[in-house]
């Protein structure tokens, strides 16, 4: 086994209380902080961690730990304001060749510093550098009566095993990382995050720094909307030229401040920014708001430093400012010109002026916000963040996103779809009008455009992605009021036929179905309805039908299970509008709430989106145009799919052999140290390893060894055989002339690969041969590794022509079992697998285990830049892969739900 030397850089991660510590490997310099911990621990617990009080212990300790070099192991330390409260290390354990790979570990937690959640934090971090290192398990020796350490291991989430010997317990710990083990660090990651924005959104006292004597200053306009927005705990201004402003005392500096405050807020010019930041994290402060813009690189950088030195949570910089409008709190610290208006929307946003339009609306509409924050350049707190305090606020019943980036995707999506089961989040699709990867080297690379790859991101966390902020408003309106569609069968309703028969196309447009009515519910509408209605759908009640008979006709339609939504279409008539029998009554006097959504169009109406205040409180949304109720439907239907549906899981694989992947990456590698394309024999051996299924192949690089291999492919001489000509960085084959199909016999094989040898020359490495495959349905089957978001699966249409048709979809890697099931249905040519008029169906059990297989490669193999299966053959015989394309990078693992913190390097790209 050979040992790891990859280090990890310094990290910064959240503890339970919400407090920032460094983790980082140990070094040489840390020996002393080492030695003084350990030093200063209560005999009982120096008794407990080495089983007796001997002050040799803690040096021999702090010996080994700083001590680097010492073959298979490694120490990590956990530091708070500089000084060391926590160490963890790991020593592997002699083994036989072939024998699982496990080492012993110990774990020691400064004084004082119990509870905290800092030796948790620290195993987390040493089983992902174990698993680099390729250790599978954990044994570590206990006291028995050390219930503390105990249940630390019993806590992790990973598989957990004890063995009592008198006083002693042996633990062992098995260090696969499976979803039971990803919910524990979910739930703790969710904890300490919550804890740390709580000084941000609900601070008990507030400062602002430059809050400026100009009655114009950003600085002054938060001030303002502060102390008019009645915050609950202390407030101050800090302004070296001012004793008072805005009726709030000023302070000259951060320090003369008569108490600590728990949130800061920077309108400080550029240059002045990292040094006001270090005065608040000198005295303490928790937390920044810096509004200011225009830092330059070492401006930022010194910032972020600070910030993570200091551990305060930094929102900012360039932004609008944040509001929390909870009792508890009453936070505008905003320079907007309206307050928010209290309400159940949680909205984070990177844009200031997307921002200010969704409070503006909003509070138009009386949806109103639970907390806004505007995150501006995302240094450091991000929509993940935001996610899981709204998760954890009861107020707060709709998630409003618009990110323009995304520092940890992955992160970002697991917990998206945590949330989205318990409310809608809703976002913004922007950026779609970007070119893509031009020049990509693959059918996967080109057909993986960031708007395939964004798309997937949503889809899978049931992220409701709207293309405009009028289209997010829309469809927020309609979730805020009304219950959610089961399914996409809409009943129109109209006082004017054609309007009806316009909402009805709009409908269609959108993807939602206009059904004909039951004739049942039919008879029951012609029975209320003004003689010369039309009942089918749409429903055509006619001018003259009056408010009850509406009324009775909506709450029928509203009430059968043949219809998931309704859609009231009026236009303003002389012969009830402004009475008591105008049918817009039938909207806002219902006297009971209706089980299915009911939305209105109102062609009237100037307002984009408006709610009409209803009986029953369940407010009913007007829309100006039918296509914007009919997007905002179909947007609620899809929602409520796919939350009905059961969260997917991650099915175990049988057969696979990831070490022996992992051992033919690394050759080619040390090969090529730049990365390249590796020959066909790797690309097989490596598809072997997943057990993905393939033609039987073989490799010739003269004429006699072709000849022979041909013999060896097909059962007799009249079999035939294709022969595809290599050589580094080839890839579209059939655009060069390199492939040869149908050959039959040893004339037409000669012939063949002379021809290919005439052709190319001594560029030509050799031939990869293959016995022709049945005819199928030709499929594309890929991976990309996104530099951002991970591997990314794609599956569709294949055959030479795969780029220009562009039928595809994708899904993030790893793929649960509805992601592959998705999948599969999501391309146009989905039908074709599923049996399409009378034709039976292929193989689908096949290919799910073929992308799944996919996918787990691709997981296992960051190495693996680019992966192309094109075509793939599917017969409901059988699935097999014709011709594959791999492309490796020198890169290493990394693991997208390690709890730490944005490093600098994310905000900067």
């Amino acid at each position: 086994m050979t040992d790891t030397t990859h280090r990890p850089d310094t990290v910064h991660a959240l503890l339970a209380d919400g407090s920032t510590v460094e983790i980082r490997l140990a070094r040489p310099q840390d020996r002393d902080e080492v030695l003084r911990m350990h030093q200063e621990m209560s005999p009982e617990a120096m008794r407990l961690r080495f089983f007796a009080v001997n002050p040799r212990y803690a040096q021999e300790a702090a010996e080994r730990i700083c001590t680097p070099g010492h073959r298979g192991h490694r120490a990590l330390v956990a530091l708070a304001d500089g000084r060391v409260v926590g160490v963890a290390e790991y020593t592997m354990l002699p083994m036989a060749p072939g024998e699982p790979v496990s080492a012993d570990i110990a774990l020691a937690v400064a004084e004082g510093r119990h509870g905290q959640g800092i030796g948790t934090l620290l195993l987390e971090h040493l089983v992902h550098v174990a698993r680099e290192a390729g250790i599978s398990g954990f044994t570590a020796e206990a006291l028995a009566e050390n219930h503390e350490v105990l249940k630390v291991f019993a806590d992790l989430g990973l598989r957990t095993s004890r063995h009592f010997d008198g006083t002693d317990v042996r633990c062992t710990v098995h260090l696969e990382q499976d979803e039971h083990y990803l919910a524990a660090v979910d739930r703790r990651g969710r904890i300490a995050d919550v804890a740390s924005l709580r000084p941000l959104l609900r601070p008990r006292s507030v400062a602002v720094a430059g809050a400026g004597r100009r009655p114009g200053s950003v600085g002054r306009a938060v001030l303002r909307n502060l102390r008019s927005g009645g915050l609950t705990g202390a407030l101050y201004a800090v302004n070296p030229h001012a004793r008072v402003i805005e009726g709030t005392p000023a302070f000259p500096s951060v320090a003369d401040l008569p108490l600590v405050p728990d949130l800061v807020v920077l309108a400080v010019p550029a240059p002045a920014v990292a040094d006001v930041a270090g005065q608040c994290g000198t005295v303490g402060v928790r937390a920044l708001v810096v509004l200011t813009a225009g830092l330059d690189t070492g401006q930022a950088e010194a910032l972020f430093t600070c910030c993570r030195r200091h551990g305060m949570r930094l929102v900012g910089p360039n932004c609008l400012g944040i509001a929390d409008t909870a009792d508890e709190a009453r936070l505008n610290a905003t320079f907007a010109a309206h307050p928010p208006l209290p309400g159940c929307a949680g909205v984070a946003v990177q844009s200031g002026g997307v921002g200010i339009a969704l409070l503006e609306q909003f509070g138009r509409l009386g949806v109103g916000v639970s907390s806004f924050v505007s995150l501006g350049d995302k240094y450091d707190v991000s929509g993940n963040d935001m996610l899981q305090w709204w998760e954890a606020d009861a107020r707060t019943r709709l998630a409003v996103l618009h990110l323009e980036s995304f520092g940890n995707p992955r992160a970002f999506s697991r917990t998206a779809r945590r949330v989205a089961r318990t409310m809608p989040v809703l976002t913004v699709d922007a950026g779609r009008s970007e070119a893509g990867r031009r020049a990509a080297a693959s059918h996967t690379a080109a057909a993986a455009t960031p708007t395939m790859t964004r798309g997937a991101l949503f889809t899978q966390a049931g992220i409701i992605a709207t293309r405009s902020i009028a289209e997010l408003v829309d469809t927020t309106a309609l979730l805020h009021a009304q219950p959610l569609p089961a399914g996409i069968r809409v009943a129109v309703v109209s006082n004017a036929g054609g309007t009806g028969v316009l909402a009805a196309d709009a409908c269609v447009d959108a993807g939602l179905a206009v059904p004909a009515l039951d004739v049942g519910l039919a008879g029951e509408l012609r029975a209320v309805l003004p003689p010369g209605a039309a009942t089918s759908n749409p429903v055509d009640t006619t001018a003259a039908v009056t408010a009850d008979r509406m009324r009775s006709c909506v709450d029928r339609l509203a009430a059968h299970g043949t219809v998931d939504a309704v859609l009231v279409v009026l236009v303003p008539t002389a012969l009830a509008t402004g009475t008591r029998d105008d049918p817009l009554l039938a909207l806002t006097g219902a006297p009971g709430r209706r089980p299915r959504p009911v939305a209105a169009v109102l062609l009237d109406q100037e307002a984009p989106v408006r709610l009409l205040a209803s009986a029953d409180d369940r407010p009913v949304p007007a829309y100006a145009e039918p296509q914007s109720a009919a997007r905002a439907l179909v947007h609620a239907a899809r929602y409520a799919r796919w939350r009905a549906e059961p969260p997917g899981s991650v099915p175990p694989l049988s057969g696979i052999d990831p070490a022996g992947a992992t051992a033919i990456v690394e050759e080619f590698l040390t090969r090529h140290p730049d990365g390249g394309w590796p020959d066909p024999r790797d690309c097989a051996a490596l598809l072997d390893r997943y057990r993905i299924p393939q033609l039987p192949w073989a490799w010739a690089e003269d004429e006699d060894t072709a000849l022979a291999a041909a013999r060896h492919l097909v059962a007799d001489e009249r079999g035939r055989v294709a022969i595809k000509a290599y050589w580094p960085g080839l890839v579209h084959k059939s655009d060069l002339g390199a492939l040869r199909l149908d050959l039959e016999g040893p004339d037409q094989v000669r012939h063949a690969y002379r021809d290919l040898r005439a052709r190319f020359g001594d560029r030509m490495a050799g031939v990869f041969l293959q016995p022709m495959a049945r005819r199928g349905i030709e499929l594309f089957a890929g991976v990309v590794q996104d530099e951002v978001f991970g591997p990314l699966v794609l599956f569709g249409l294949g055959g030479t022509a795969t780029e220009l048709l562009a039928d595809h979809a994708a899904r993030l890697a790893p793929l649960t079992d509805r992601d592959v099931h998705s999948l599969l249905t999501a391309p146009r040519c989905a039908p074709l697998l599923f049996g399409y008029r009378g034709g039976g169906p292929v193989d689908l059990a096949g290919l799910e285990q073929l992308l799944l297989r996919l996918s787990r490669m691709a997981c296992d193999l960051p190495q693996l830049a680019e992966t192309d299966l094109n075509p793939v053959v599917a017969r409901p015989d059988g699935v097999v892969a014709l011709d594959v394309r791999l492309r490796l990078l020198p890169r290493h693992a990394h693991d997208p739900y390690l709890r730490r913190l944005r490093a600098a390097r994310q905000w900067r790209a």
